[in-house]
């Protein structure tokens, strides 16, 4: 019920506060956790559909940190006979910021909603055409992989029940799904042109900002 103004607004703010410690502060930013995990809990969403979607993130912020012990090998501190290198440190708090950022990014989407937080968004003076890709993205994302699944399954089905497939069998898919992704949207787009779509994104209805948006602004952004 909080408005998608004023959880955009604490959500840039919280990353832009986890971001900002040095790179070798863990304790300090254990605090933070508590914001994803109220809007978590507020908004009544199931744990695992967050981390579920974290673990697939979680690759990337992986391949960046995974160097930092190899780089950074200066002791750091020592815990009884272990000594902890800096880049240890550094690699500790890279994956908390991690965890921390992309869950309440995570928990802005799934307690607002794609369609709420765009027109949000272009409330706050976001330009109108980043809304419509990201809305875009959002919703075809489940199409391209909708696609992907049916593509996989047919190999498997034509594969004699081999499981393992060469390297240039999965460039081939990429380049079919690729294909078939294109032919997709300009099917879409020539639909939505036939109904009238001009790039605007329309709600039925624009809420006020309220007293409670501006307490829950005021009270998380002092909390920071």
């Amino acid at each position: 019920r909080i408005d998608a103004r004023a959880k955009a607004i604490v959500t840039l703010a919280f990353i832009a506060v986890v971001m900002s410690f040095p790179r070798h502060e863990i304790s300090a930013l254990t605090p933070f956790a508590l914001f994803p995990v109220t809007l978590v809990a507020l908004g009544r969403i199931p744990a695992r559909h967050i981390l579920n979607k974290m673990l697939v993130a979680a690759p990337f912020a992986l391949v960046v940190g995974i160097f930092n012990p190899l780089i950074d090998r200066q002791p750091f501190v020592a815990i009884g006979p272990v000594v902890v290198t800096g880049g240890w440190v550094s690699f500790v708090s890279l994956m908390l910021r991690f965890v921390l950022t992309v869950g309440a990014a995570l928990a802005l989407v799934a307690c607002t909603g794609m369609n709420r937080l765009g027109a949000g968004m272009e409330r706050l003076g976001v330009p109108r055409v980043f809304i419509v890709q990201l809305l875009f993205l959002y919703r075809y994302l489940f199409v391209v992989a909708d696609e992907g699944g049916k593509m996989m399954r047919s190999v498997e089905l034509r594969s004699d029940g081999k499981r393992k497939l060469r390297l240039r069998v999965y460039g081939s898919l990429i380049g079919h799904l690729l294909l078939r992704s294109m032919d997709r949207a300009e099917r879409v787009y020539r639909a939505m042109v036939a109904r009238g779509f001009d790039g605007n994104v329309r709600v039925m209805r624009q809420p006020p900002f309220r007293w409670t948006d501006w307490g829950f602004v005021c009270g998380w952004l002092a909390f920071f």
